[in-house]
């Protein structure tokens, strides 16, 4: 064999030795990755929370006055003078209009004086029939003369009596010479002046007053909700059933741009209404609640959000909304235990509140995952993400996961 076979032989044997190194350090390559523990997923944890959770709807709504009242002239006249002025607050009883009604105290005066005069000729009648009945009893005057004069003192009582109520209605009639404020609200706009010529039957109004202390906001709740409604309250005054006397809370409108997750301000209020009848149309039942408006931030015609409370979850198990996983029709999420181990468990939503979910599955006390739980698999071992400002779950877990990557 010459040198350059030999070389040729040990380049050979040195390579198939390579090849055999190789081959054990590749087939042991992936026995050493198996064997490697798989880190902990990094997320964030929250507390079940075990609390009384009010059933809600929200619902769009208007503004209405309590009681609305065109106030119109009762006799045709002319207008002497009005003593309010368009958009004032005006209290039941106020003087509003002042009517000519020269002629109609005339009639008063008349009717007045045909009342004393009447008064005048009974109590002569009455002297006339004391004495018929002396000389009766002495026999001077005959039965029949005794008879006239009671007659006459009779006729004369009920020409008085309707005298008296001549009096009493023209009394009335000079009443209309003045309108008064019918209830207390804000009045409107005026539509006659004086000397203005109003008549009973008008189209126009002289003025509408609208009641706004206390006020009502009607609204329209989803015919879904009809069971939940009638079952809301106790039975309240006249046998009414349902949430009537159930609270409700009006938002305001913002009266700006609002900072994200800033609280609305709200008056509160009481169910006051439910229609008797499902519309048809919209598949909805009609709610009135009544509140009171003392600083007049409600305002008729406004529209405003009305949030109705049906009832009560007494000691319910709360969680984040961002814990719950959709699957379909079921609703899952993630458990840490107390070996910081995921167990995927199936929940029943009760109630949906913002944030916060109420549920049934889990119990109070217990730690279910918010975030991170995209990767995160059943049986996997969790680490909670250290709590700092403006540093999140996901923040962390891609962190770590950049760390794994490495």
């Amino acid at each position: 064999m010459t040198l350059s076979s030999l070389t040729r032989v040990g380049l050979v044997a040195v390579a198939v030795a390579a090849l055999a190194a190789c081959n054990k350090g590749g087939a042991a390559g992936p026995e050493g990755a198996a064997s490697a523990p798989k880190p902990a997923q990094v997320v964030t944890l929250a507390t079940v929370q075990q609390r009384d959770v009010p059933v809600s709807i929200e619902a769009a709504g208007t503004v209405v006055p309590l009681n609305t009242v065109d106030v119109r002239a009762q006799v045709t006249t002319t207008v002497r003078s009005v003593a309010f002025k368009e958009g004032q607050m005006v209290k039941k009883g106020d003087l509003l209009f002042g009517f000519d009604d020269r002629a109609d105290q005339a009639n008063v005066d008349k009717a007045r004086a045909q009342v004393v005069r009447d008064k005048a000729t009974l109590a002569d009648l009455e002297r006339q029939w004391k004495r018929a009945q002396d000389l009766r009893g002495q026999n001077f005057i005959a039965q029949a003369a005794a008879d006239s004069v009671l007659s006459q003192l009779e006729a004369q009582r009920a020409a008085l009596l309707a005298n008296e109520a001549a009096l009493k209605a023209s009394q009335v009639a000079a009443a209309y010479g003045t309108l008064r404020a019918p209830l207390s609200g804000r009045a409107g706009l005026i539509n006659v002046h004086p000397g203005s010529l109003v008549t009973p039957g008008s189209a126009l109004p002289l003025v509408t007053i609208s009641q706004i202390d206390p006020i009502a906001v009607s609204f329209s709740v989803p015919e879904a909700q009809l069971g939940a409604l009638l079952r809301g309250g106790e039975q309240g005054k006249g046998g009414q059933r349902g949430a009537v006397g159930a609270a409700v809370s009006v938002l305001l409108p913002a009266a700006g741009p609002q900072r994200p997750g800033a609280a609305r301000e709200a008056l509160e209020g009481k169910v006051s209404f439910i229609d008797n009848a499902v519309d048809t149309t919209s598949g909805t039942i009609k709610v009135k609640a009544e509140l009171p408006n003392p600083g007049q931030q409600l305002w008729p015609g406004q529209y405003v959000t009305a949030r109705l409370t049906l009832r009560t979850l007494k000691d319910a198990a709360v969680v984040p909304q961002a814990a719950i996983i959709l699957r379909g029709q079921e609703r899952v999420l993630y458990v840490a235990g107390a070996d910081n181990i995921a167990q995927l468990r199936t929940v029943q939503v009760r109630f949906a509140a913002g944030d916060s979910v109420a549920v049934e599955g889990v119990k109070p006390g217990e730690r279910v995952v918010v975030e991170g739980k995209q990767n995160l698999r059943p049986g996997g071992e969790v680490r909670e993400a250290p709590a700092g400002p403006g540093k999140g779950a996901s923040a962390a877990a891609s962190a770590a996961s950049a760390g794994v990557s490495r």
